[in-house]
């Protein structure tokens, strides 16, 4: 019976951990590696194990980084059924077939690059065929809900509080008269944050995968968040330009257009056309108005008085290139949320073209931006950003509210792992090694927790740790 880390071991994307119970193989998510150009070609080596070997998938939550490997899995030999939670399972249904496509254009990019260097072309790492047939393996799972994935293991979904749907899985293993609990915490949630519900606390465990991306950080107090963007709202409400919000489409989108809708009339949104530009979102909306008994306490009295999270009178949703183009023609009174978040591709690039050198517009970035990204250069107050090759002077007046992460922060996980009575052992995975570094440190002298950080490839004897009690 052992654990074995295959991906996102001391970094935050790839998710891949491999659980063996006799002769039975279950994997805990596979996702895909995201960051630089050459951090992302290693989706291409394929897999350190056969998929046609595995007799099950068990899947975190949708976001890429945890799912956007399974129709490669497929692709290569896996027959098995991939076990989520039904939000999941829909959300997975929009990422998965936009990752196809990505994926396809992606390929086609970087050929014309390796050939201009002599170096064979790349094959796409999966179809949209692919994603078809990966759809077809899933079987979703409701939250406390027990289930079989094979002979000796079953596993249990508890509410992670990170986006729809998502999961912290609990596997009880059994190998002959053995029995092991181990709880993966998937991505544990910001506590507090709008829409959802706050992550679930578990009181025991034989041993516990904790994700640690936010080891080294603390988030501010979401009342200082609320008061920030109320300020900004105050700023521009009497802009004659136009507003841009970069933001992920799934789960960042959404929690700003809540917070537009409870907040409509305070912060003057009335005087706006909103317009959500990413046909991504729009799907993703679509699917948290579907969840409703999902909603945290707030969000579903919300939904009981007023009716649909989201709904606003002014609110446009622009699907097709034509109307998105439509939108690029208009001088002020808009707001715009599009994608990428980070500025680095998507529809709001084109905003930034038609809008950013006028010094009569704002962007406000909601999110973390990483290093060398459009967005980072924004924040970081750059005169000028460059689009498709073309030098733009950054003259619109640039807000960040740095509040809004989707993810725990250091308290936050230790507050999840402190409920766990018995202290076990802790594996860190989904972080940097300085977040892994400091977040062990304070489990090890705070709690008492045996707490390390997951090294790729390295596997854990789960029978040489003690079963709790």
């Amino acid at each position: 019976m052992k654990l074995t880390s295959y991906g996102a071991a001391e970094e935050v994307t790839g998710s891949c951990h491999l659980i063996e119970v006799g002769d039975r193989k279950v994997l805990l998510d596979c996702g895909l590696i995201q960051g630089r150009s050459k951090d992302e070609l290693r989706n291409h080596d394929g897999f350190p194990f056969d998929p046609a070997t595995l007799d099950a998938v068990v899947l975190s939550h949708a976001h890429i980084d945890h799912s956007g490997r399974l129709p490669m899995l497929v692709r290569l030999g896996f027959k098995g059924p991939i076990h989520t939670h039904e939000a999941s399972a829909d959300l997975c249904n929009v990422l998965l077939k936009d990752s196809a496509s990505l994926n396809e254009r992606d390929v086609v990019f970087r050929n014309k690059i390796r050939a201009r260097k002599g170096k064979p072309p790349l094959e796409p790492l999966y179809s949209k065929q692919d994603v078809e047939l990966t759809l077809k393996r899933f079987k979703t799972v409701r939250y406390q809900q027990e289930q079989q994935v094979t002979e000796g293991v079953s596993i249990k979904l508890f509410d992670a509080g990170h986006i729809l749907g998502s999961s912290i899985v609990q596997l009880t293993l059994t190998e002959g008269d053995q029995t092991r609990t181990v709880v993966f915490s998937g991505d544990l949630g910001h506590r507090g944050a709008p829409i959802l519900r706050d992550f679930t606390h578990l009181e025991h465990a034989d041993f516990v995968l904790m994700e640690s991306t936010y080891g080294n950080r603390l988030h501010r107090d979401w009342s200082d968040t609320f008061d920030e963007v109320s300020e900004i709202a105050e700023a521009v409400r009497n802009s004659k330009g136009n507003i841009l919000i970069p933001a992920f489409s799934v789960g960042r989108s959404q929690m700003i257009l809540y917070m537009f809708a409870r907040y409509f009339k305070e912060w003057g949104l009335d005087k706006w056309k909103i317009y959500l530009d990413s046909p991504m979102a729009i799907e993703a909306s679509e699917i948290y108005l579907k969840h409703t008994q999902l909603y945290d306490e707030t969000a579903a009295a919300y939904y009981q008085e007023n009716g649909p999270l989201l709904n606003m009178p002014n609110l446009a949703f622009t699907k097709s290139p034509e109307e998105s183009m439509k939108v690029n023609k208009i001088q002020s009174g808009a707001i715009i949320i599009a994608g990428s978040g980070m500025c680095t591709g998507g529809r709001i690039r084109h905003h930034l073209k038609h809008n950013v050198w006028r010094p009569e517009c704002h962007v406000i970035i909601a999110g973390y931006q990483s290093p060398g990204s459009t967005g980072r250069k924004l924040v970081d107050g750059e005169p000028f950003i460059k689009l498709w090759g073309q030098r733009i002077k950054v003259a619109a007046q640039i807000h960040t509210v740095g509040g809004l992460s989707a993810h725990a922060d250091q308290q936050g996980m230790m507050d999840w792992y402190a409920s766990f009575k018995n202290r076990p052992p802790v594996l860190l995975v989904h972080g940097e090694k300085k977040a892994q570094k400091v977040l062990a440190k304070r489990l090890r002298k705070e709690l008492g927790a045996q707490a390390w950080a997951a090294k790729k490839g390295r596997s854990t004897d789960l029978l040489a740790i003690p079963a709790g009690k």
